[in-house]
């Protein structure tokens, strides 16, 4: 087949999507040594993961922005994994901080609004994580809001409620979930070291994230191959017959039962320990604090 008749065939290739949805502890994320910046880190060549976090938002405002970020009949970009990640600013108190504040209730029905759009939208609920907010550390957290002019506005008691009600939508709708709260505080840990101010992550929270976040994200995409041939398995003669889709290194495109088009490689090609990919490093680079001082700078009351 001449060069020409094997551009003309070449299809684009279709890299599947994993999209990151939530407040700022998601925007953060992909800052140094985060926990979106981890899992981007360990699903290069795989996927791409899309940062979508909005710092200050809560739940009412994201389920009102969700079909714009996730569009239905576009089978083609519908993610193959989704997380939410919401709650730290629906759980702030009413009296204190009305504007991010959202009812117990409203959180919960908010949550389960947002499940069903992505299933309406050929995300099935298998492919969605909820995470609930993590503690809040109280003490550490009140300096914050008096540097701002301001009154202690989130207790992690009222937290917690909206941890519960985080993991029960989870339940009922059939999802994965990362319960933070709980997992922060297991065995009555002191769980102020995974907060760099009482409420956002730290290096060493970051790092707790993408550790239990990991193996739930894992089960998902285990089978999602590297795309595009290994460079040793590349045509040197003719590259483009390697490169171009000719058979030798994927299959045609596939429709799965759920409807998406994946690219499937006809093996796993091994990677040298020269290119095996390495967990992005979570910690400063003395080992001491947070990784990026500029961010704890520039941090504000709103998540």
């Amino acid at each position: 087949m001449a060069q020409s008749e094997v551009l003309a065939c070449a299809g684009p290739v279709l890299w599947p999507r994993v999209v990151l949805f939530g407040d700022s502890i998601t925007q953060f994320s992909f800052q140094q040594g985060g926990w979106g910046a981890a899992l981007a880190d360990k699903l290069v060549r795989k996927c791409d993961v899309l940062n979508r976090g909005f710092s200050g938002y809560n739940t009412r405002w994201a389920k009102i922005i969700l079909p714009r970020l996730i569009r239905k009949g576009c089978c083609l970009e519908n993610p193959v994994a989704v997380t939410i990640f919401f709650g730290a600013n629906d759980s702030a108190l009413k009296d204190e901080n009305p504007k991010q504040h959202i009812p117990l209730d409203e959180y919960a029905a908010n949550l389960k609004s947002m499940v069903q759009y992505l299933q309406s939208a050929d995300v099935p609920g298998d492919q969605v994580i909820l995470i609930t907010p993590p503690p809040l550390c109280e003490t550490a957290w009140e300096k914050e809001c008096i540097v701002q002019g301001c009154r202690l506005n989130r207790l992690n008691s009222v937290v917690g409620k909206y941890a519960n009600a985080c993991v029960q939508v989870a339940q009922d709708c059939g999802t994965d979930v990362l319960d933070l709260w709980t997992l922060m505080q297991k065995d009555n840990q002191d769980f102020s070291a995974y907060l760099s101010d009482g409420l956002h992550l730290s290096s060493k929270g970051n790092e707790f994230v993408f550790t239990h976040l990991w193996p739930l994200i894992d089960k998902k995409l285990s089978s999602l191959p590297l795309l595009l041939p290994y460079w040793r398995d590349v045509a040197e003669a003719k590259p483009e017959l390697s490169l171009l889709g000719d058979g030798d290194h994927r299959k045609p495109q596939e429709k799965p039962k759920n409807g998406r088009m994946t690219l499937y490689t006809k093996k796993k090609n091994p990677k040298p320990e020269s290119a095996k990919i390495s967990q992005i490093n979570l910690t400063s680079s003395n080992g001491k604090g947070p990784p990026h001082l500029g961010w704890l700078m520039q941090r504000k009351l709103n998540t």
